[in-house]
């Protein structure tokens, strides 16, 4: 067994040796086989690699031979077009240099122009100075002076232009004004037409018989004192007979006296304590007629709405008076003719109609309260609930505030129409002649007047001027200065028509 493994071994060792060998062999037959296929197909790219090396080259110097014939023709289009813009650039050089050399010519030119102006001026001046002082020696007057004369006649030309100017303005204005307002004013007269005063203070009793004052009187004056006490009135018994005097700033209280004083008189029974009985009786019922009376007037005048302690002031206006002039009575007239110039003006009717019927309200209450009784009356309303409107119609009518709404001109218009209408109020002679004299003394305070004279009843002065003095656009200018001198000296109801009067007379005699 153990020879037979050995000679087994070396056997298949021998076999291995061969099977090595012949592997080895097979594998380098193979190997060169490879080896020659590879560099069959090395050679085979080899020659594909020349055969397309040379396309390549050729294809190559086409595309230079193409690029550079491109080039060549935009370099040579490029030579071309900046040849032809320098071309164009001469031109332009060359054309700059015409239009330099045109210029310098120019300015050679206007230079040689400059020294004739220069000298041409020279030579005027000199001309205009050798005339102004041949012309200085012929008028005798020096270049200011001359000036001086021709700004002056400037001057006055202009000042006539302008005051003939304002003089057609203002007519044609005041034609145009006056035309409307006169149509307003006129419709509401019309529709509000008032009697003369009727009405005045009554502070005088008539007595049957001169033995009643002995009565009025009393046992050591106490009837007089009762009377007097329970009034507040007093009893003014003198010489004059068959008649007392009552005197008190309370128009109510007066009016009560004056009543119970004839009650007393009608029922001879005159004591203390019938004195008393009989005044606060006439005391309810004047308050009953005050308060009946406001009612009325409200009514009349077609204010609704209104306080009741208004009702009372209003009514306390009956027994009210202003220069003879019933004051309740003016307040109603007020109130229609501001309702009728507001509705024809487009204004606030309401508003002016109840400012025009309270406007006099603080004259109820100024013997008890101080201040303009505008003003007094304006709180009044104000504190019994009001408008605003109203309050400020009320305070400026008389000017206490400046007005600023068209019913409060209108509340002083109404004023002013009422109280200024003829026979509206009465005025002491006294006091007439006083103010005809101061608007004869104001025209005549003027330089050029002669005289003047104040016309119908006051409410027109006519001043006669000396014509060589003042010419006509200068009595436009003295009518406007009078009249606005006569509104800040006088006071007067209504307005005043200022009239200047200028006449040339020239006399001759025939012999």
């Amino acid at each position: 067994m153990s020879s037979e493994l050995l000679w087994s071994v070396p056997v298949l060792v021998v076999g291995f040796a061969i099977g090595v060998a012949l592997g080895i062999s097979w594998c380098r037959t193979s190997a060169n086989n490879r080896i020659e296929r590879r560099e069959t197909q090395a050679r085979l790219l080899l020659e594909e690699a020349r055969s397309q090396q040379k396309e390549i080259l050729l294809q190559a110097k086409d595309d230079a031979l193409r690029i550079r014939n491109e080039a060549e023709g935009e370099l040579k289009e490029w030579r071309q077009g900046l040849q032809k813009q320098e071309e164009r650039l001469q031109r332009k050089e060359e054309n700059l240099e015409r239009k330099l050399e045109n210029l310098e010519r120019r300015e050679r030119q206007a230079q040689t122009r400059e020294r004739q102006t220069d000298q041409a001026y020279q030579e005027a001046e000199n001309i205009k100075l050798q005339q102004s002082q041949e012309l200085e020696r012929i008028s005798a007057l020096t270049r200011e002076d001359a000036r001086t004369l021709i700004l002056e006649q400037v001057e006055i030309e202009a000042r006539d232009d302008a005051a003939r100017r304002l003089h057609e303005i203002e007519q044609a204005t005041r034609n145009e004004a006056e035309k409307t307002a006169r149509k307003i004013i006129g419709l509401a007269i019309q529709r509000c037409s008032s009697d003369y005063v009727a009405e005045v203070t009554v502070s005088t009793v008539n007595l049957p018989s001169e033995e009643l004052k002995g009565r009025i009187i009393g046992r050591e004056g106490r009837n007089i004192r009762a009377f007097e006490q329970t009034t507040g009135v007093d009893i003014i018994v003198d010489d004059t007979p068959e008649a007392v005097t009552l005197s008190c700033h309370d128009p109510v209280r007066r009016e009560v006296a004056r009543v119970a004083l004839i009650k007393l008189l009608k029922d001879g029974r005159i004591h203390p304590s019938r004195i008393e009985e009989v005044v606060l009786r006439t005391q309810y019922e004047i308050e009953q007629i005050m308060r009946d009376e406001g009612e009325r007037v409200a009514y009349e005048a077609n204010v609704q709405g209104l306080h009741p302690d208004l009702i009372k002031f209003l009514g306390r206006l009956k027994y009210r008076s202003s220069y003879g002039q019933n004051v309740l009575q003016h307040s109603l007239e007020c109130s229609l003719l501001a309702a009728h110039m507001a509705a024809e003006l487009g204004a606030n009717v309401n508003v002016a109609k109840t400012a025009a019927l309270l406007h006099d309200i603080g004259k109820a209450v100024d013997h008890e309260v101080q201040g303009p009784h505008a003003l007094v009356g304006a709180d009044i309303v104000h504190r019994l609930g009001r408008s605003a409107a109203i309050v400020h119609a009320i305070a400026s009518h008389h000017n206490d505030e400046e007005p600023q709404t068209i019913e409060a001109f209108l509340v002083q218009a109404a004023d002013a129409i009422s109280g200024g209408r003829p026979g509206a109020r009465r005025e002491t002679l006294d006091l007439y002649i006083k103010r005809l004299e101061a608007l004869e003394t104001i025209a005549t305070s003027f330089k050029g007047v002669q005289r003047a004279f104040a016309v119908q009843a006051g409410r027109e002065v006519r001043v006669m001027v000396q014509p060589d003095a003042i010419d006509d656009l200068a009595s436009i200018h003295l009518s406007h200065t009078l009249a606005k001198k006569i509104e800040e000296s006088l006071q007067y109801p209504g307005q005043i028509k200022v009239t200047i009067i200028r006449e040339m007379r020239a006399v001759d005699y025939a012999r």
